[in-house]
């Protein structure tokens, strides 16, 4: 008896242990992911430089490669299939105007990601690379390529990261949903994208460790001239992001209205913009839109729809780092890219953005599915999403803030034209 109370006793001690745990847990995850990977990259870089021995630090960075190497597949396999599931369907004229936007604009984004990579190549410091097998950068190289892995068994192809094959798979099977027409069976592959989102989120909390051990390997290894190399990638990245803010997007509006754009887009860069720059995340940012639409007097069974399905399908921002990251790891591994396969690319990444995690970060992990178009392996691919996290302080906080603002933007690009079509009518 007397031995029971005293583990009962030592259960009970440990109940304040647990909820001093629970407490550092929920502090740490109430600072801005942003603050903490900004920390965790300067104690690393600083590691990196003055304890360059201590390469035990280094298996932090492993190990959230890993994770994200783990979960990649999956999280393509199950957002792509949502996206195009629950896409618009059957919501009139308006709605199609308003997809139509958000499709296009992703796209040329994309496209203005190519031509940049194209006139500012830029190649990455990446780790070992033997025993790679890459495509011809021709585009009857990379088609045949890519034809010939994208019938690969769906379940083999998620095992083995296979991104060309899980994209096919995807797109056909979301087709497939939305012909059935059971909004049951569409909600359950939306649940099961957001667990698996989830599931992300909680990886990228520990974003901070992995980038600590990241920079370490990276600076102790190369030196501070490795951000060199980092600074040259972020400025293509926000300098294809901007043009296509301030230029395409507004143009767009314009050839559809008739009506000076830029009044309405700094509005909804200064409304929605900003405050998705600093939260990151175009789902976190729906409530902001929301909002913004009815201070704006848009019509809420409208933007009620729009906003929502513009967090998983506008996304301007991802298509650029896909495009981008994908291109210059084909030009650090030495694939010479024509310009005809990288527009081909850019299709393919406006398919892949459309299903892209509305998480901080959430782009990075497709970078894979476009590097695969080359023949890349998924190891060098991942070291690339690596290097994501690294800039991402800067690069995620301008993609997300594009992408939530431009859903609110071509929300009443959207109305206004149906509205002025309808007003030519009567």
């Amino acid at each position: 008896m007397e031995k029971l109370l005293h583990n009962s006793k030592k259960s009970c001690n440990f109940a304040p242990v647990m909820k001093n745990i629970t407490h550092i847990i929920t502090r740490y995850t109430h600072v801005s992911l942003m603050l903490r990977i900004f920390i965790g990259l300067v104690i690393g870089a600083l590691l990196g430089l003055f304890a360059p021995s201590w390469s035990a630090i280094g298996i932090l960075g492993v190990m959230f490669a890993g994770a994200l190497k783990g979960i990649a597949p999956v999280l393509v396999a199950v957002l792509v299939t949502s996206a195009i599931a629950k896409a618009g369907k059957g919501h009139g004229s308006r709605y199609a105007v308003l997809i139509g936007l958000y499709l296009l604009s992703t796209l040329i984004a994309a496209l203005c990601a190519v031509v940049g990579s194209f006139l500012f190549p830029v190649t990455l410091q990446l780790g070992e690379m033997s025993g790679m097998e890459v495509t011809e950068g021709s585009l009857p190289a990379v088609l045949t390529h890519m034809l010939t892995r994208m019938l690969t068994n769906p379940v083999t192809a998620i095992a083995e990261a296979n991104y060309v094959a899980i994209l096919f798979w995807s797109v056909l099977i979301g087709f497939a949903l939305r012909l059935i027409a059971r909004p049951s069976t569409v909600a359950v592959m939306h649940e099961l994208a957001e667990v698996i989102s989830k599931v992300v989120k909680w990886i990228i909390e520990f974003a901070p460790f992995g980038i600590l051990g990241l920079v370490y390997a990276e600076v102790s290894a190369s030196g501070m001239e490795v951000f060199t190399v980092y600074g040259h990638l972020l400025l293509l990245l926000v300098g294809c992001m901007l043009v296509n803010a301030f230029v395409f997007n507004p143009l767009l509006a314009y050839l559809l209205t008739r009506k000076n754009p830029y009044p309405l887009l700094f509005t909804c860069l200064k409304e929605s913009g900003l405050n998705a720059f600093f939260t990151r995340s175009s789902a976190a940012n729906i409530p902001i839109n929301m909002n913004l639409c009815k201070r704006m007097g848009l019509d809420e069974d409208f933007y009620s729809v729009s906003i929502p399905l513009g967090a998983t399908i506008n996304m301007d921002g991802a298509a650029v780092t896909i495009t981008v990251f994908a291109l210059a790891v084909a030009h650090t591994v030495g694939v010479e890219v024509t310009f005809a396969s990288a527009l081909l690319l850019g299709v393919i990444a406006t398919f892949g953005a459309c299903g892209a995690s509305g998480v901080a970060g959430g782009s990075l992990l497709l970078i894979p599915m476009a590097c695969s178009f080359f023949g890349i392996g998924n190891d060098v691919a991942m070291q690339a999403v690596a290097v994501g996290f690294i800039i991402g302080v800067v690069q995620d906080s301008v993609e997300t803030a594009l992408n939530s603002s431009g859903d609110v933007f071509f929300t009443a690009t959207a109305e206004e034209f149906d509205r002025k079509k309808k007003g030519e009518e009567k």
